[in-house]
């Protein structure tokens, strides 16, 4: 008898292997899309120190610009107020100018309205007074004083020369020393009378114009004065304005890189969960069909790899970007403030790292282990005459390989965009492979083959080795203390 009934035919074994392959085909492809996000995390961290420069840039120049404007404000205060107490001295100043110039104009005119005439001057009769008239001296006003010179022709010795307020020097036949004596001392007395009838004060309307003036400049002087406030605070509006506007559009283009870099952290997010959604998926087939061979088995461990660890950006550009981990595959201690939100990257187990610590660098003294070992990859490690070949090369080859590793971890932790501590177990995995070599070189000499120091050291070089591995293998889980 027939069954009527037909069951479903389990699929054949190509079939099986080639729904195996798109699985894990699925999986390469999410995998490769997903090593993009370590550089996008990287390229983000950059990106908020820079906009956070930008702002301490953009409050520095706030700061700087308020700071000129106090300072001017100060000193055109200071000057102000100097000007203002230095009034009553300028009004002073300028009396003593006017009753000066006053003076000197009064002189001039009783100069002026002395003439000169033979009656006046002993030994000047009207000849030499016409003479004086012809050369333009006919008043007290008109010559200042009389000296001795060459003669016009050069000849005949010095004569006695008048010189005049206004023109050259002239010299009258007949007046020598005897008649040019009388002719000064007779201006002396003219001199002096009229400076007798100058008057000695400022006429009451030129002082009063004297203090209009005065005050009008105090008046001036003091109005400028009470509006440097107003001035300084509009000079402060405008700069506070100017920053806000520059804080708003930084504002407004961080905003506007955020948003873009969330979508694609969410991006990488959404892959992250596809790509444990198809580990599952591959995890599934393979408990329902079996193993395939080994080209399968090989393929499945590739593919069931968990995703590397990446480190998120933080939301504010507090923490320090810090140089890749010194192991493959260890992640560095997460913040407190992911270990609180619970935050973890989809695909990453252990959740979110903050690499590094802010304003910790490696030491400098990390130069000293690399200088040695470098002394020892180019000289060796005690070697003699005896020393074979291999064991030379074998600990040049170990001590280059020590120095290059010293280098990759020490390099990136004296940046200060990446600054971090070095791993922990470094120095204990330094020391021990510095006395690992030193103790071969020993068991390579016939002379200290034989003694417990070889052995001594080989063992302190073993526990150092392995406790520095183990530290360092420990360093990125949370709550590891950095060396």
């Amino acid at each position: 008898m027939i069954d009527s009934t037909t069951s479903l035919q389990a699929p054949e074994r190509g079939e099986i292997r080639a729904e195996r392959r798109r699985i894990v085909e699925s999986i390469r492809a999410h995998r490769r899309l997903l090593t993009a996000r370590r550089p996008f995390e990287l390229a983000d961290r950059r990106r908020l120190q820079r906009e956070a420069g930008e702002r301490d840039r953009a409050d520095a120049r706030r700061g700087k610009a308020l700071h000129r404007i106090h300072e001017k404000r100060t000193r055109r205060e200071r000057s102000l107020t100097n000007k203002l107490n230095g009034l009553d001295g300028k009004r002073a100043g300028r009396e003593r100018q006017a009753l000066a110039v006053l003076r000197r104009e009064s002189i001039e005119r009783s100069l002026r309205s002395t003439r000169l005439t033979a009656s006046q001057v002993n030994g000047i009769g009207s000849g030499l007074v016409r003479d004086l008239a012809a050369q333009g001296i006919t008043t007290a006003a008109d010559f200042r004083r009389v000296g001795w010179g060459k003669a016009p022709n050069g000849r005949g010795g010095d004569v006695l020369y008048i010189y005049r307020t206004q023109g050259r020097k002239v010299h009258i036949n007949g007046i020598g020393e005897h008649r040019g004596r009388p002719l000064m001392e007779w201006r002396r007395a003219a001199v002096a009378r009229a400076e007798a009838r100058a008057p000695q004060e400022l006429p009451a309307d030129e002082r009063h114009r004297i203090e209009e003036i005065i005050e009008n400049e105090r008046i001036r002087l003091q109005g400028e004065l009470d509006e440097l406030p107003g001035t300084a605070e509009a000079a402060r509006a405008e700069v506070d304005g100017a920053h806000a506007e520059k804080r708003a559009e930084l504002t407004r283009v961080e905003r506007e890189k955020q948003e873009e870099a969330d979508r694609r952290r969410a991006g990488f997010d959404t892959m992250g969960e596809r790509l444990l959604a198809l580990q599952a998926e591959l995890a599934a087939h393979v408990d329902r069909y079996g193993d395939l061979g080994m080209r399968d088995r090989r393929a499945r461990s590739r593919a069931m790899r968990a995703a590397p660890a990446v480190s998120r950006a933080p939301a504010a550009p507090a923490v320090v970007p810090a140089p890749r981990s010194g192991t493959p595959g260890s992640a560095a201690p997460r913040s407190p403030e992911s270990r609180e939100s619970g935050e973890d990257v989809p695909g990453v187990p252990g959740g979110l790292a903050v690499l590094g610590e802010p304003g910790v660098r490696a030491s400098a003294g990390w130069l000293v282990p690399v200088v040695l070992f470098a002394l020892t990859a180019v000289l060796g490690a005690g070697e003699t005459d005896a020393t074979p070949l291999w064991f030379a090369a074998t600990a040049r080859l170990i001590s280059l390989a020590v120095v290059v590793d010293l280098l990759r971890l020490w390099i990136p932790r004296r940046n200060w965009r990446t600054a971090g501590p070095m791993p922990a177990g470094t120095g204990l995995v330094a020391s021990g492979a510095f006395l690992g070599l030193a103790g071969a070189s020993m068991f390579a000499d016939p002379s200290y083959a034989s003694g417990g120091a070889p052995w001594a050291l080989a063992i302190v070089s073993a526990l150092l080795v392995l406790g520095g591995a183990h530290r360092r293998a420990g360093d990125g889980k949370p709550g590891a203390a950095p060396e």
